[in-house]
């Protein structure tokens, strides 16, 4: 069983997206394929029956098996975190049985919940609810960066929020601290400091950026975002640029890889600001 809010089993925060119960009723279907389809059906029955709290009867064939299925699952689907539960133990105890058995697993589960909002995903051995998570907003419109530019942004932070929603931690802030190199490469512009940065690394160019900036506040943000970006780095702190330390390396988190994510669009997006304003385009 999935670990999740105790309260949830009582108190159903809400249904599961219908595609989620159509997407899921197609797994059972191809896992049926390998094995006694109305026994595979049956136990997947027995599991949203649970789910749902009502009772469980086996079906006279592999038909009304199927029937009762649909049936089941949609009483369960009535609370979202038992449905998703009953689907991943279902498959988790089949594995169990039938070590041979092709199962989906939870990177496959959480496909399916991303492709639809459901609002949740698998992070093992907890189920969380995703819709906590209110991203950083990045500027939509950056006059003084080109359609290019704009479009990578885009897309990085598409890939960024999907790898969270799938619970990919690492791959989502390895996305985002990208970007932020990305952007930082923004500033060797000609219409910058007389194009004088000519630094091709983040290090670099956030360094001369602090050599020739106005101190104070910004001063201090810049050193923070290379701290960040150090750490983050380093094999023995993040390690999503030159691998993890096998000894010394620390595994992410999902929420402190949110965490991560939502520091560095701000820096993204603190970035943008100045290279508005030093490009003379800020309004």
């Amino acid at each position: 069983m999935l670990r999740f809010n105790n309260q949830w089993r009582f108190d159903s925060p809400g249904p599961i997206e219908p595609g989620v119960v159509s997407d899921f009723l197609n797994l059972i279907n191809r896992i049926s394929g390998q094995g006694s389809r109305k026994a595979i059906l049956e136990h997947f029955k027995s599991a949203f029956a649970a789910a749902a709290g009502i009772p469980y009867h086996s079906s006279s064939d592999a038909s009304w098996a199927a029937s009762d299925l649909d049936r089941a699952m949609d009483e369960a689907a009535a609370n979202a975190p038992l449905f998703i539960d009953a689907f991943y133990s279902g498959c988790e105890q089949l594995q169990q049985r039938n070590p041979e058995m092709a199962l989906p697993d939870a990177t496959r589960i959480n496909r399916i919940l991303t492709e639809h909002g459901a609002g949740y995903q698998i992070d093992l051995p907890n189920l969380i609810a995703t819709r906590t998570h209110i991203p950083i907003t990045v500027p939509e419109q950056a006059p003084s960066l080109d359609a290019q530019a704009r479009a990578l942004i885009d897309t990085a932070l598409q890939a960024t929020e999907r790898a969270l929603a799938e619970g990919n931690g690492r791959q989502a802030v390895q996305e985002v601290l990208w970007l932020l190199e990305t952007v930082s490469t923004a500033f060797r512009s000609d219409e910058i400091f007389d194009g004088s940065i000519q630094g091709r690394y983040f290090n670099k160019i956030i360094g001369e950026l602090k050599s020739r900036g106005r101190g104070g506040h910004q001063d201090q943000i810049l050193q923070w975002m290379m701290t960040l970006h150090g750490y983050l780095s380093s094999p023995t702190g993040g390690g999503v640029r030159h691998g993890v330390d096998l000894r010394d390396g620390l595994a992410f988190h999902i929420n402190e890889a949110r965490l991560y994510c939502n520091l560095i669009r701000s820096y993204i997006t603190f970035l943008i600001g100045e290279h508005e304003r030093l490009s003379g385009r800020s309004s």
